[in-house]
């Protein structure tokens, strides 16, 4: 029998975190010929979460609770949650109902016709305002400066086969984006379309600065785009700044007694291409960043404790 692994990462989701359990073991229902599990992650929720957890895990051995020492942020406990799966197929979405799990069973058929990579394509979503249109741009922006292919309106929410994960896992990224390597990888997706609800409780964790990081991250792992940029920029500014010197100098010749050159010009190309050069250092120190962070080798999480896992070692006993 094959096993189908579910995984929900969540951090201060009591409003949501018992009625994502029972709504996605009402949709197992409808696959009896599989077996599964379902591991949920908590990233050091201060609410209620971790009790909850807990009382699910009690009543359900097929749930399996990870609790982290501290919150490390989404996209590591996120992927170390993934990597603790261990089925033919994992299938992650989030806690708050905008990843809908009614969408698991045709994932499921997705990959018995032999999709290795099944993602949830966004064809609308109740978002609206700014935010919104930011992850728009942002969607576009990525897939037309990836050097790999990328996919607009996709989160990462989706199906992966075990031999996608076991790949990530031989990576030792210490912050896997999967939503972006799986082009680099190569691996064809099949995309199915679905509309994306409001949360259902509570509020997100993200706001706009950590919107514009991710965003950064990104650009950064997928492209060198920003540092040709970069050098382009410097590039045309220096052969400007040339030519200016030079008009300037022939004026001031011309007209000795009547060009007065004044200290605008020179002020205002001063803080010009100072914002430049600070715009280009930025951009290095993104990429610097990337490399350090792979440098360290520090774990994605530290765990605290895990709840059911002990049943695995009994049967491979």
């Amino acid at each position: 029998m094959k096993k189908i692994s579910l995984f929900t990462p969540c951090y201060n989701e009591e409003g949501n975190v018992y009625e994502m359990y029972e709504t996605v073991t009402k949709v197992m229902k409808q696959l009896p010929e599989y077996d599964y599990e379902y591991i949920f992650i908590d990233n050091c929720s201060t609410d209620h979460t971790r009790d909850i957890l807990r009382k699910i895990a009690r009543e359900d051995k097929r749930v399996k609770v990870i609790f982290n020492l501290r919150n490390f942020g989404p996209s590591r406990s996120g992927s170390y949650g993934f990597f603790q799966t261990s089925g033919d197929c994992s299938i992650c979405f989030a806690c708050d109902f905008q990843d809908p799990p009614e969408l698991i069973p045709e994932f499921v058929h997705r990959w018995e016709q032999g999709h290795k990579v099944v993602w949830g394509q966004k064809e609308g979503t109740a978002e609206k305002g700014f935010i919104a249109f930011c992850r728009r741009q942002y969607y576009k922006v990525v897939k037309d400066l990836a050097e790999s292919k990328q996919y607009e309106n996709v989160t990462g929410y989706g199906l992966y086969d075990k031999e996608v994960l076991d790949l990530f896992r031989s990576m030792s990224d210490p912050s896997p984006n999967f939503r972006n390597l799986i082009g680099e990888f190569g691996y064809p997706v099949d995309l199915v379309q679905y509309y994306q609800p409001p949360r259902k409780s509570g509020k997100s964790s993200y706001n706009f600065i950590r919107y514009v990081h991710v965003a950064i991250t990104s650009l950064v792992t997928t492209s060198r785009v920003p540092l040709e940029i970069a050098s382009y920029l410097g590039f045309i500014f220096a052969i400007g700044s040339f030519a200016v010197a030079v008009i300037y100098f022939l004026l001031k010749v011309i007209f000795w007694n009547s060009f007065n050159i004044g200290l605008a010009p020179l002020v205002i190309g001063f803080f010009f291409l100072s914002g430049i050069q600070l715009i280009t250092i930025g951009i290095l120190g993104e990429y610097i960043g990337e490399i350090l962070t792979r440098q360290m080798g520090r774990p994605l999480v530290v765990e605290e404790e895990r709840l059911n896992f002990d049943d695995d070692t009994e049967e491979d006993d």
